[in-house]
């Protein structure tokens, strides 16, 4: 009979630096679990969307992060260990590629650090390019 070696201290710590296996209720409970000052920088983006959205555009949790819907989601945004990111989608991304020269980006995303945000005027025409995209297709 094999000896299956016990790693109980490595699962513990694991289990405490995991994220919650359930999905925040709202945005507000997923900021909450969020340290500074990277809640700020978050806490600023949302305000920023906010204001480039409709007014009648709602916030919601989808994929377990943060996101503003209005006829379908809009945008999202998030934090994670090493970044922040703001998910505008792939189109909207190569609309402004050229803007977002110098921030890291992957098909549909834009990282970059807690501590270097994306300026506010830019996250404006991001998400004011992605409510007029999604109007359009609305219209269809």
């Amino acid at each position: 009979m094999k000896k299956v070696k016990s790693n109980h201290h490595s699962s513990a710590a694991k289990a405490q630096t995991q994220k919650p296996k359930r999905a925040p209720k709202d945005v507000d409970e997923y900021l909450a679990g969020i340290p500074e000052p990277v809640r700020s920088t978050l806490n600023k983006m949302r305000a920023t969307i906010r204001s480039a959205v409709p007014p009648e555009a709602t916030e919601t949790i989808s994929y377990r992060i943060p996101a503003f819907k209005h006829n379908g989601v809009l945008v999202w945004f998030a934090a994670f260990s090493t970044h922040c990111s703001l998910f505008p989608t792939a189109s909207v991304i190569e609309a402004f590629e050229n803007e977002l020269k110098g921030f890291s980006t992957s098909k549909g995303t834009i990282h970059f650090p807690a501590d270097k945000p994306l300026p506010t005027a830019l996250i404006k025409k991001l998400v004011k390019a992605r409510v007029a995209q999604h109007e359009g297709k609305k219209r269809r």
